[in-house]
């Protein structure tokens, strides 16, 4: 079975997903609408740090890549 994604398609999933959770822990409240849902800010933008390394990885194994062949 082939594998659906290729590595440009993952590097482009973590700069988006990056780029989503950044902006969602600047701009959201931490108390969330009317469900009293308290959402971290801290734990968001951790996720956003965790996924931005994964995508600066990817990118130099692709750069690596290109200057290899």
């Amino acid at each position: 079975m082939i594998f659906p994604l290729s590595a440009s398609d993952i590097t482009l999933l973590f700069a988006v997903t990056t780029l989503t959770l950044a902006l969602t822990s600047e701009f959201l409240s931490e108390y969330y609408g009317k469900l009293n849902v308290f959402i971290s800010k801290k734990r968001v933008r951790n996720a956003a740090v965790v996924f931005s390394i994964l995508f600066i990885i990817s990118l130099a194994l692709r750069l690596m890549n290109i200057f290899a062949t």
